[in-house]
């Protein structure tokens, strides 16, 4: 016959004297620990769009949906397993946070579990593709300071975001390019044509 061992009869008159571990959730409030990890809260401000969440989640449980000129993110918590993926590698480290108390989602609604946010798209101005969400782009514009004024359409997002300078409609109805298309936001296959023609005059 083998005795238990000395350390887990400890815990077993500690239990008798104080109570046990367990609590008597749902019928009592629960408070879990600090580092619990519950349901994940995006974050309207710290949320920029990018879209990494998406990328490293395991379970899939974080949709993209991109309807020009906004796009969704959307967590769905029924396919969350609470991993914190998001949370830990957020771009920003402030777009979605896992909540310590919000843990029972238990529901026969489907479609209440969810939440997320949307943002502005920038489109190019030539063909009408996604460059980035503004927010991305003016996040990425702030982290490297004054170089921003070296990239066209980070300088031109924040002109548009100071009111400094016009937004324009894009116009994919247009064929052709010329060097005026340079001071256009357009994505980078666009950019690329331009410096193309103009270098080489190929039509």
């Amino acid at each position: 016959m083998k005795y238990p061992k000395l350390r887990e009869l400890k815990e077993a008159i500690k239990a008798i004297v104080k109570g046990p571990y367990t609590t008597r959730f749902p019928y009592e409030p629960h408070t879990p620990e600090i580092r619990f990890r519950g349901r994940p809260v995006p974050s309207e401000k710290g949320c920029i769009g990018c879209g990494a969440c998406a990328e490293v989640c395991p379970a899939n449980a974080i949709e993209i949906i991109n309807e020009p000129p906004v796009r969704k993110v959307i967590w769905h918590y029924d396919l969350c397993i609470f991993c914190a993926q998001c949370e830990r590698l957020c771009t920003t480290q402030e777009g979605v946070k896992l909540s310590n108390t919000e843990f029972d989602l238990a529901t026969t609604d489907r479609k209440s579990l969810h939440d997320g946010v949307e943002k502005e798209l920038l489109v190019c101005e030539k063909c009408g593709e996604i460059i980035a969400p503004v927010d991305q782009l003016l996040w990425a514009a702030k982290k490297i300071g004054p170089m921003a004024y070296g990239n066209y359409v980070l300088f031109s997002t924040l002109q548009q975001t100071l009111e400094v300078s016009q937004k324009n409609t894009p116009n994919p109805d247009i064929e052709g390019t010329s060097r005026a298309d340079l001071f256009k936001l357009t994505c980078p296959k666009c950019r690329h044509l331009v410096h193309l023609f103009d270098e080489y005059g190929i039509k």
